[in-house]
This record gives structure tokens, sequence and C-alpha cells, in this order.
């Protein structure tokens, strides 16, 4: 087997980013790996096996993260957006424009720089963003535009559009990325017809129908999560206004469909309220649900959406599935105080709890050992920083900075990683270790300890007692035989100074008065 790869973590500062190994750290602290860079934003590709770098408003670069080289630059004007396809072979770049003729969004080839394919679109938003969709072997590629969508062979774009789906009406898309074998199509309501989410097969000659399709009344945008194998759709249907009056923030619905047809419907959430945050396992077997007022509930159900497990209630909008499935973290972050609950999946049990308050991002580690959060600008402007907690909830890093960006994993396959339960030992020998260290240190520092409090309680008695002066032996008594022979004073009996003034003034007084009273009796004579 090979040797397992690296954790690395890439922090953005406002100077630039650099990039840590990962944990586990020697004597605590990371390695810098990479020294800072310059930019404005970076981002690795899904496979991360590359990271894209914007170093100004009108220069790309793109790093080899294996060697953390600098591997190719662009230098596009006015560039608005970019990013890298999963397997990091080409990146996309968006620039504003002023005329259809102009060609505003271009896919690069970053191998030799050119540019493969090009299009002009109007506007950018999150749901048209990014223009090219990619499967995650970049096997599939498709675009969408008025009323259909275009496909192309994603390793040979000099083809051009290899074949186009008709959607009248279409207004966002997702490809399903492992395998890239179908696509999801939200088509908004209009005319009293209602909007729909459709699933059409990525093959040409199966297009024609959809396979699989749900319609509702009341959305205006939609979030659509495809699981891993492609069988399964989780559609998060939003409205604007909720007519029950109850939310602010409008309503939101939870549809589940199947590629088979064997579901297609609201999955059966036990609590009114807002969908909070959905996420499907990796082996795509189950999916997780955040939903109601708070506080929310969690539930874990099949892929046939029977619940299978329930993870309780509590102030919570987020969930974290870790890459190997096995463990789990239920959170509140945002305006929520940061609560996290850490469970065992396998053993259907809840490990640990603490919390992260203020955290801005949230995510799992490749190996699936530890949960990283991190405060960032410029949703927060204070109290900026990253924290790295082991599997079960104890908190094993902590980092502040004056201003934090972005704080980022480099995604490795979870599989390249070995057995979760070989690394969770692993790093439990890691723990033992470092608690023995410890332990031999803390003995070794009470032993110090110890000493050095009996020092300081001699030292204090001798401060409590008044110190005096040094007598040679034959001159212990010196002073008591001076005072015998001269009439002195003996040291035990001496007054101070302020004592003496004191007696003399009172002596004074005495016989001020006394002569005044004499002189009174002689003038009555």
């Amino acid at each position: 087997m090979d040797r397992a790869p690296t954790l690395e973590i890439l922090a953005r500062e406002p100077e630039g980013f650099s990039i840590w190994n990962g944990p586990p750290f020697n004597n605590g602290q990371p390695n810098v790996k990479l020294e800072r860079v310059s930019c404005t934003a970076a981002k690795y590709c899904e496979s991360g096996s590359r990271l894209m770098v914007m170093e100004s408003s009108s220069s790309i670069c793109v790093y080899d993260c294996n060697t953390s080289t600098k591997i190719k630059s662009f230098d596009i004007p006015a560039v608005s957006a970019s990013t890298l396809s999963p397997c990091g072979t080409f990146i996309q770049t968006f620039q504003k424009s002023t005329t259809p003729q102009e060609k505003n969004v271009v896919l690069w080839l970053i191998e030799n720089g050119a540019a493969v394919y090009q299009h002009f679109q109007k506007n950018m938003t999150k749901t048209t963003w990014p223009a090219i969709q990619f499967s995650s072997d970049e096997s599939i590629a498709c675009r969408m535009v008025t009323n259909e969508i275009q496909f192309f062979d994603g390793k040979d774009f000099t083809k051009g559009i290899i074949y186009r789906l008709r959607v009248p009406g279409v207004m966002a898309i997702e490809l399903s990325k492992t395998p890239g074998s179908h696509i999801a199509a939200f088509v908004p309501e209009s005319k009293g017809v209602p909007a729909s989410v459709q699933i059409f097969s990525c093959k040409q000659d199966a297009q024609a129908h959809p396979i699989a399709r749900r319609s509702f009344f009341r959305c205006s945008s939609i979030q659509l999560h495809w699981n891993h194998g492609s069988t399964g759709l989780l559609a998060v249907a939003q409205s604007d206004v909720d007519k029950t009056n109850q939310s602010y923030y409008g309503e939101s619905k939870l549809n589940y469909l199947t590629t088979d047809g064997s579901h297609e419907g609201l999955v059966p959430l036990r609590k009114e309220g807002p969908i909070h945050d959905v996420q499907w396992s990796p082996s795509g077997l189950e999916f997780a649900v955040v939903y109601g007022f708070v506080p929310s509930r969690a539930t874990i159900f099949d892929h046939k959406c029977r619940p299978l497990l329930e993870l309780g209630s509590g102030p919570y909008n987020t969930i974290r599935w870790n890459p190997k499935g096995k463990f789990i973290c239920l959170a509140g972050f945002g305006n929520l105080p940061g609560d996290m609950a850490f469970w065992d999946y396998s053993e259907k049990r809840l490990i640990g709890t603490t919390k992260a308050e203020c955290s801005v991002s949230s995510e799992w580690s490749p190996d699936g050992l530890y949960f990283m959060t991190a405060t960032t600008a410029p949703r927060l402007q204070i109290d900026n920083g990253i924290k790295i907690f082991h599997y079960n909830g104890s908190l094993y890093f902590k980092k502040m900075f004056n201003k934090l960006y972005q704080a980022d994993w480099k995604p490795e396959a979870p599989e390249k990683f070995g057995d979760i339960m070989d690394l969770v030992k692993s790093v439990s020998i890691i723990k033992i270790d470092e608690t023995k260290t410890q332990a031999n240190t803390s003995q070794a520092a009470a032993k110090v300890s110890m000493n050095t409090s009996q020092a300081a309680t001699k030292v204090s008695t001798n401060i409590m007692q008044k110190p005096v002066a040094y007598r040679p032996p034959h001159a212990k008594n010196a002073a008591a035989v001076k005072a015998e022979l001269f009439g002195g004073i003996s040291s035990s009996e001496e007054i101070n100074k302020n004592a003496m003034r004191n007696k003399k003034r009172r002596e004074k007084q005495r016989e001020k008065k006394a002569a005044e009273a004499s002189t009174a009796a002689s003038d009555d004579n």
C-alpha cells in the first residue's frame, strides 16, 4: 500500500496565503510548507492536484500541489471570477462584457494556456456560475442556455456542442459528479404552471423525456444535491414568503427523487420549520437533514427515505459527515452560539460535545480524523482564527490571527488514508505518547514546583521576621555593656526618633503651662 499523503492547510491573510503541513503537528505547531504568497483569492481544484491563485484583478496563476511550484500564469484583464475544473485540467474565467460579440467566458487548457472554448454570458449569478459544469472525472461537460442544455466532450472541446437537451424555461442545472450520468434541471413557476425539478439521462439516445419529475408551488429558488453514485437527488425548494407567517425568512421544503423512479416526493420530516442543512453520506446510501425551528432536529434517512437515526434537537443548523462515513459533526454556527456534537455513526452513539463560537467555515480533514473551524473576515472582523478538533470533539490546535480570510484543507481522496479505525488507533497512540510526555513533564514540573514552593516558604518566613544586622559573637552584648557604663538605653529598650520628638514636645508643653501658672499666681498676690 502506498504511503498516505500528508494533510495540508491553506490559510489566507491580507498579505497573502501560506500552506502548512497538517496534523499531527510536531511540538504542537504546524510546519510551513509554502511561505506566504501575495494574492487576492486562492482555491484548490476538487482533486487537490492544483491550486488557482488570483494575484491581482488581471493576473491568475496555477500551482502544482505536489511540488508547490507555479506551473502557469494567465494575464486576463478585468477578470471577475475564475475556477478550476475538478481534475485541474482547465481554468474557467468570467470578464464583464459590454457587447454580445465579446465572448467573456473562456475555458483555458492549463497545460499550454490555450483557449479551448469561449462564449458570451450577460451576467453571473450563484446559479449560473460556473457556466460550464464538469463531472468529477471531466468526461462530461455541459452548460445552460435559454431553454436548453448543451453537452460537450470534456476531453476534447474542439468537437464543439455534441448534443442538446431542450428544457423550456430552465433556470438552474446540476450535473451529477460521480459518475456524470444524469443531470437535474429546475424550471420555476410561470403563469399558473407549478415549478418543477426534472432528472434526465446524459446519454444522447435517452434524453427525450425526464426519468423523474417533482412539481411544486411557492418556489423562488432551488438547491440541488446529488449523491455519490448519481442515484438520488435532494432538492431544497425555497420560497421568499411563508404563507403561515411563522418565519420572516420564508419557507423551505425538502424533496427527494431517485433515478430509478422509486421515490418522487417530500422527505417525511417530523417538525415544522426551515431546512437548515442537508448532506449525503460518502457512500451515497444515507443522507442527514437539520430542520425545524430552533431548537432544530437532526435525522438520518436511508436511500429509500426511511428514518434511521435521530441525532436529537438543539441550537443546530449545520451537519458535516466525515469523508470515511464513520463520524458526524452536528453544529450551530452563524448566528447560533457554536455548539458542536460529535457522533460515531457506525455505533450510533454520541462521543463528545464542545463549542466553537463565531465560526464561519467548518470541514472535516480528508482522512476523517480532524474537524477544523475558522472565524474569518469579512463576516467577522475580530477574533479571527483557526481551531482544529479531534474526531471526538477534544481541541487539538488553536491559532489566532489579526485578520484571516480563508482556511481550507487541501482535498485528497479519502481512500488514500486507509481504514478509519486503523487511523483512529494510530492517533490514539500519538495521544498516549503525548500524554506520557506531558505526564513526565508535569512530574518534573511538580518536583520543581515543590522545591520552589519550599524555598518560597522559607523565604516568606524570613521575610515575615524582621531582618537583624549581623553581629560577631564578641559584640553581641556590647550595646548592653555600653548602656550600663554610660547610662544609655539598651537596644531592646530603644525608642525610635518620632517617639523621642513627641516626648520632647510634650515636656516643653508641660514646662510652658507650669510657667504660665506660676506667673498668674504671682500677679494675684
